[in-house]
């Protein structure tokens, strides 16, 4: 995916283009990051291969639950010290409503990170904060 001086160069700099455009499906999506302070914000623009279905138009499940799991992987190496990838062991997503053809964002939180594993609550929203298209929890294994 990401090797380790691409990892520090944006932990150094707060640039994720090299991180962004170094893994393939975030290139895709067209995945995007910006740092406010210490909160990373992920953002999905929109973009017409993201659509499942065109009638409504919404973005595919598929595409929002790969947003979300790599904005959970980029946000946890970005939150460690060390220059290490970490691996997925979980990820469990709730639809709350349908993503539509509109950008999309999300954000995640640390909720636990021990010596071996770490996990991360994630929420994507369309319009408002307040109201999620849907949410996820990921649980990673660490490498030392």
């Amino acid at each position: 995916m990401t090797n380790p001086e691409i990892l520090r160069y944006t932990q150094e700099t707060g640039d994720f283009t090299r991180m962004l455009e170094s893994i393939p499906y975030a290139r895709f999506i067209g995945l995007e990051c910006d740092r406010f302070g210490d909160d990373l914000i992920f953002r999905l623009p929109k973009k017409e291969e993201n659509l499942g279905n065109p009638i409504l138009p919404a973005i595919h499940g598929g595409v929002i639950g790969g947003f979300m799991e790599l904005s959970a992987l980029i946000y946890l190496m970005m939150s460690q010290e060390a220059l290490r990838m970490p691996r997925i062991v979980d990820f469990s997503l709730d639809y709350l409503r349908a993503g539509l053809d509109r950008e999309t964002f999300a954000e995640c939180q640390l909720t636990r990170q021990g010596n071996r594993v770490a996990n991360v609550m994630i929420t994507a929203w369309q319009k408002s904060r307040s109201q999620p298209i849907a949410t996820a929890r990921a649980h990673f294994l660490l490498d030392d």
